[in-house]
């Protein structure tokens, strides 16, 4: 049993995962320069693939501690290499694919390479090693989609991420093994540290956002309002993201059998929530560069279901890994989700100014319930 001050994040890690904040920004910024289904789908596309480089390393980095010479290398070679993978984002899927494609496979396959050496069991050893089957698998697929041209890109690239989440679901089986993770030791505290400061690195990504979309619009009483309506919002859900769900995962990453799962399962629990904020973080830009007359319903969409999917996938952690049912997660998530429909009869203003009203009475709730559970 681990002791929470044994969860401490190594200043090396905050470094590596501060590198992905300009991805954050990158990604949103794409999506918004291209705000159609098929941007959206090469959003989700690269953010996956740089989710898949954060995971994977962070994990490696949780599983040999950053205080060994060997790791504290490795997760400097991948900063490195992360920062021109993450400056390639906005020409991905124009002309400059190759600065992508190659610093993400050498992170990939190198850093597998490295933690098959310095994994310290066997059952770890051999599972390393299907995963980089799994990545030499997919990697002719990201290289097939560098060298075709930017309207075939996104068919390669998509094939290339489905078979990462595949192998990411599946555990990654090759024939005649499959690895059973219980009982496995792993620090599931502190990789669930990881996926909260990765977390608040979102959420200041919007906030970023949000403040540049107020910089770039005009200085009026509009702006200041539908900002601080955008602004709002973001603190409701970090309130919400760090409240009462925090303490009983944190008590579960200590008592549990299997820290595998558990880490596993908020991954992908934090994947989706992380895109959810890159989508909330677009549509706060365009409720304030344009706060009145007609909207379209992408715009109530993104500021709605971003905080809506943030909420549900909070409520989907509670009950699948700790058989919690967080109705306040679940009524937030589908109330919040389906104001966005609003903007069909009200302005865009009035619209974000309701949503950021009701996640603030779910977080003023889930504050009170808190302090009423600790009386």
């Amino acid at each position: 049993m681990q002791k929470r001050e044994d969860y401490e994040i190594a200043p090396l890690e905050l470094f590596f995962d501060l590198i992905f904040v300009f991805a954050l920004i990158q990604l949103s910024h794409h999506l918004a320069e291209h705000l159609s289904w098929r941007g959206f789908a090469e959003t989700v596309t690269l953010l996956i693939a740089v989710l898949s480089v954060w995971s994977y390393t962070s994990w490696a980095a949780t599983m040999i501690p950053v205080s060994r010479a060997t790791c504290t290398m490795m997760l400097l070679l991948v900063t490195m290499l992360g920062l021109i993978m993450n400056a390639a984002i906005g020409f991905a899927f124009s002309d400059a694919p190759w600065s992508f494609v190659l610093s993400m496979l050498c992170i990939q396959i190198g850093r597998t390479i490295w933690t098959i050496t310095n994994a310290p069991t066997k059952d770890y050893k051999q599972h390393f090693k299907a995963l980089l089957i799994w990545l030499l698998f997919a990697s002719p697929l990201w290289v097939m989609g560098a060298q075709a041209d930017s309207d075939t890109r996104l068919f390669w690239w998509g094939a290339a991420v489905f078979i990462d989440l595949l192998g990411s679901y599946l555990a990654h089986p090759t024939p005649g093994h499959r690895l059973n993770f219980e009982q496995l030791p792993f620090d599931a505290g502190h990789m669930l540290e990881r996926y909260n400061l990765f977390i608040i690195i979102a959420l200041g990504e919007t906030i970023l956002m949000t403040g540049a979309s107020i910089a770039k619009a005009p200085t009026d009483l509009m702006t200041i309002f539908t900002g601080s309506c955008a602004l709002l919002i973001t603190i409701s859900l970090w309130a919400l993201a760090f409240g009462s769900i925090q303490k009983h995962a944190e008590a579960h990453a200590i008592l549990t059998i299997n820290p595998v799962r558990i880490s596993h399962y908020a991954m992908n629990v934090m994947t989706i929530m992380v895109a959810s904020l890159i989508v909330l973080a677009v549509g706060n830009e365009k409720v304030v560069h344009h706060p009145v007359g007609h909207a379209a319903l992408s715009t109530g969409l993104m500021i709605s279901l971003g905080p809506g999917a943030f909420l549900l996938m909070q409520g989907l952690f509670l009950k699948s890994m700790l058989n919690i049912k967080s109705n306040l997660h679940w009524f937030g998530g589908i109330l919040t989700g389906l104001s966005g429909l609003l903007i069909l009869i009200l302005p865009p203003y009035f619209v974000i100014f309701i949503i950021g009203f009701v996640l603030t009475c779910f977080a003023i709730l889930d504050w009170h319930n808190r302090h009423q559970s600790m009386e």
